[in-house]
């Protein structure tokens, strides 16, 4: 588990050990997917490694224009792990993308903007280290259908573990009836819980691919699951979602399901979130570390909160990138929208881990969800909870072990309680207005195409269909 190599020299070794066909350069796009181009073994060399893989910038989607189309892929060689669903023996190698017109790290490169936070974080002298650890959940259903016709807007996914499967025949297999059952599905055994070898597989070959994994669990969602990870440093982190993402969707792809990472996907049950787990260390201390303090947590660790909470919209629109994030974030779903932080209490927006000494203590923002880019997310967050250190920290609100899922909007305001935007429109504007705390990580220029592209992408898109509920609700006005 870890690294498999550490140089070139290794990665050759690696290669010619493992009976290497292919090297696959993978590197990941705005809305954090990954794009990958095989070569030949034999076409790799130390000179291309070292220099650079040539590609048209302009044929990604929101990248380059076409008379500034040439860009390379910058292979990290210390992230090659063997790629376990290939027929043939390929190595994946994850890569930068390098601007050849301004000889550096591509502005719009993920991957290159956390590793720009990271140097922020050391310029200004706060930390040399960062430490993220994601908790991905996802669903695994059995088939999904999708209409999106100007007369007809549907979706139907399926799972056998649905309540609503109560009433299919299953032939001569029968119907055995054992099912979560709605916000059911937290730690059952089988066979109520009927992925406990998918989830195994899916375990497994995550350890083959480098992750060092602790656990996996069903989830409270009828056919809802979480596999858990080590924590890692915040480029290795986000490393780890993309493998982590791939790894699931294929596992469950070669057993004739299909795996999702959709904030919320069936209505009226909880959806999936990316809760991240964040500290910063200097000269190996745990700067978020202060033994009596509340839940053991230090001054800088709450004025790094009181960043992200102060930034919320611009946060949000990289944290929660979808129209669909803000489904998952609506009250009766464990939806950790109130900003306010709490030693294990989930209500909140912010979790401090029960029990964590010296070096486990840390933040835990409930928030996230998958549809963010991991790189964006974490540089986000990071750099945002770096403006809260260097301004001696903004108005924080808490702590808070009481039940806040209990309490209305209206004793929320009272309170003066803030929660997070309420759409994913709110959160882009509110980027809009806000951004200047991300200036060491992104320009304006890259601040207004990521807006514009996700109005495009899901705002105005989805503002403009109509729903099978606004028939219910308007058809007889």
């Amino acid at each position: 588990m870890g690294k498999f190599v550490n140089n070139i020299a290794e990665f050759n070794k690696y290669c010619e050990e493992n009976e290497v066909e292919f090297v696959d350069f993978r590197f990941t796009d705005i809305k954090g997917a990954w794009h990958h181009i095989s070569y030949r073994r034999s076409a790799v060399g130390d000179e291309m490694l070292e220099g650079g893989i040539p590609f048209d910038g302009s044929s990604i989607e929101n990248w380059q224009p076409i008379n500034e189309s040439d860009m390379l892929l910058k292979p990290d060689v210390e992230t090659a792990f063997l790629d376990p669903f290939t027929a043939d023996s390929t190595v994946c190698v994850i890569c930068d993308v390098y601007d050849i017109y301004k000889n550096e790290l591509y502005a719009r490169c993920p991957r290159s903007i956390a590793k720009k936070a990271l140097q922020a974080l050391e310029d200004a002298g706060v930390a040399d280290a960062a430490y993220f650890g994601p908790e991905n959940e996802f669903f695994i259903f059995d088939d999904v259908k999708i209409v999106d016709n100007d007369n007809h807007q549907s979706f139907k996914v399926e799972t056998d573990e649905g309540h609503w499967a109560d009433a299919e025949d299953y032939g001569e297999y029968g119907n055995m009836g054992h099912r979560p059952r709605i916000k059911g599905g937290y730690f059952p055994v089988m066979p109520t819980d009927s992925a406990v070898d998918l989830r195994a597989e899916m375990m497994m070959l995550l350890e083959e691919v480098g992750l060092e994994v602790v656990l996996g669990h069903h989830e409270v969602a009828q056919g809802q699951h979480e596999i858990g990870i080590v924590f890692s440093d915040i480029i290795t982190a986000a490393d780890n979602v993309q493998k982590y993402k791939y790894v699931v969707k294929m596992v469950a792809h070669l057993n004739g399901k299909t795996a999702t990472f959709m904030p919320k996907p069936i209505y009226n049950d909880n959806g999936n979130g990316m809760h991240v787990h964040q500290s910063l260390w200097k000269d190996g201390t745990n700067l978020f570390y202060e033994e009596g303090a509340y839940a053991n947590l230090s001054k800088t660790a709450l004025d790094y909160l009181s960043g992200i909470f102060a930034h919320k919209e611009a946060v949000a629109a990289f944290t929660n990138p979808s129209t669909n994030s803000f489904k998952r974030l609506l009250p009766g779903f464990e939806a950790p929208r109130i900003l306010t932080y709490s030693s294990q209490n989930r209500s909140a927006a912010c979790r401090i881990p029960y029990g964590a000494g010296e070096k486990a203590t840390r933040i835990e923002t409930r928030f996230p969800d998958s549809t963010s880019c991991p790189y964006l997310a974490f540089a986000v967050l990071m750099t945002a909870g770096l403006d809260g250190i260097k301004n001696g920290g903004y108005d924080l609100v808490g702590p808070f072990n009481e039940d806040l899922f209990e309490l209305t909007r209206d004793e929320l305001k009272e309170r003066k309680i803030p929660e997070l935007p309420n759409s994913f429109r709110d959160a882009l504007e509110g980027l809009e207005k806000d951004h200047d705390f991300l200036a060491p990580i992104m320009d304006e220029e890259y601040v207004q195409t990521y807006v514009d592209y996700m109005f495009d992408r899901h705002v105005v898109p989805v503002e403009g269909r109509p729903t099978a509920y606004e028939y219910i609700s308007t058809y007889s006005c």
